[in-house]
């Protein structure tokens, strides 16, 4: 059952504590409930992470690509620089084999689409030793797929290799997409990685000369393996905007959630201040004095519906949304399309009387970004299109 945290009404919360008998649940608990639950449905959230997740720190390179792609209120920069609409990232789940990496993509969703996968691990310096001039700089490093599990010697396949000097320190990046594209179809193929380092110094093969960050070193904890996934959801529904005067009516029950998801979750801030408010409810309105078609504020507060314990950022978002007049004639600024024009001009000359002036809507929209924790812990960037009103017009 989904959480209503703030909602709830006093008496709740008083029973919880064990000072009254909690009562049962009336028509406005179902309706808030209905409500989150349409808005999980928004954010293509099956299932809700815990209230309270271990806040651990969420990889570095999670939170650059956050801020790379968007703003400090997840509203995306520019489109097309999120390959895919979802980037998972799993961490390494071995802690005693310095050279084996396992990481569980259970948490991947049906239906996904995969597009690329990324294995980045951490090549840690290694001090240099007095050695002959001749001594070469470089190993040569492998990434293998581990064939299947508790073996020696492992069985094997080899994905990658590279030289790389000994005396840096450094992300290294492979690309894993076919391994991972088989773990995803077939899960119990998914043994993990290995990495093999080899140096050959007068004719002699050393191995294992180079280190890699691993989870159980705590000054390393930035610095953890990371498998990065960049997937399509095949979920994400097309949202294109239906005027009022074409919707589909909504039963009674959605539009009392609608109407209590507005006024519970979300705050509305005018952009007109309170005095201004009482002038002009003083004073007799005119044509000229009726707000025209414009854009409003409406922020939407993640602390305020409860999911702030698993949401890393934003911590809520301006979603804006489109509020006044369509009425004769339309100037420029209205962004009208020739369809409103013409339905105004009917509507003002009463030529239909069943004709309705046109809609003030948005007919510019934005992509938001959420950076988050799953279910089991694995930080998620996703793209969610058509959140972010930026425009509005008389359609």
């Amino acid at each position: 059952m989904v959480a209503l945290g703030p909602w709830l009404p006093l008496a709740w919360l008083l029973s919880a504590a064990g000072a009254l008998p909690r009562p049962q649940p009336g028509p406005r608990d179902e309706v808030l409930a209905a409500a989150l639950r349409r808005l999980r449905e928004v954010f293509d959230i099956e299932e809700l992470p815990p209230d309270v997740l271990p806040r651990k720190k969420p990889p570095q390179f999670m939170v650059d690509l956050f801020n790379k792609v968007a703003d400090a209120n997840g509203i995306t920069r520019a489109p097309g620089l999120l390959q895919g609409d979802v980037v998972r990232s799993f961490e390494d789940r071995v802690h005693v084999d310095r050279y084996h990496f396992y990481f569980d993509i259970s948490a991947m969703e049906k239906g996904e689409q995969m597009l690329k996968a990324e294995f980045r691990v951490f090549k840690l310096k290694r001090t240099r030793v007095s050695r002959p001039a001749d001594t070469k700089h470089f190993c040569r490093v492998e990434v293998y797929e581990l064939l299947e599990s508790g073996s020696e010697p492992h069985k094997k396949h080899l994905i990658a290799s590279r030289l790389l000097s000994l005396y840096t320190e450094g992300w290294e990046v492979f690309n894993v997409t076919q391994t991972v594209s088989k773990w995803v179809g077939n899960s119990s193929s998914n043994h993990g990685f290995l990495i093999t380092t080899t140096h050959v110094f007068n004719s002699r093969t050393e191995h294992n000369l180079v280190k890699f960050a691993k989870s159980q070193d705590a000054l390393q904890e930035s610095r953890n393996a990371l498998l990065v996934l960049f997937t399509n959801s095949n979920k994400r529904r097309s949202s294109s905007f239906v005027p009022s005067s074409t919707k589909p009516e909504m039963n009674p029950a959605e539009t009392d959630a609608s109407h209590a998801l507005r006024e519970t979750q979300i705050t509305e801030s005018s952009n007109e201040s309170m005095s201004r408010r009482r002038r002009s409810a003083a004073v007799p309105s005119t044509a000229s004095q009726v707000t025209t078609c414009h854009r409003r504020e409406l922020y939407v507060d993640f602390r305020a519906i409860g999911w702030s314990g698993w949401i890393i950022y934003p911590s809520g978002y301006n979603a804006f949304y489109c509020r006044g007049t369509c009425l004769f004639p339309l100037g420029e600024n209205l962004n009208a399309t020739n369809h409103a024009t013409v339905q105004s001009i009917v509507h003002t000359l009463k030529l239909s009387q069943d004709v309705s002036t046109p809609c003030c809507v948005p007919d510019e929209l934005k992509s938001l970004n959420l950076l988050y924790f799953d279910d089991k812990e694995n930080v998620v960037l996703k793209n969610y299109k058509d959140m972010v009103a930026t425009r509005c017009g008389c359609h």
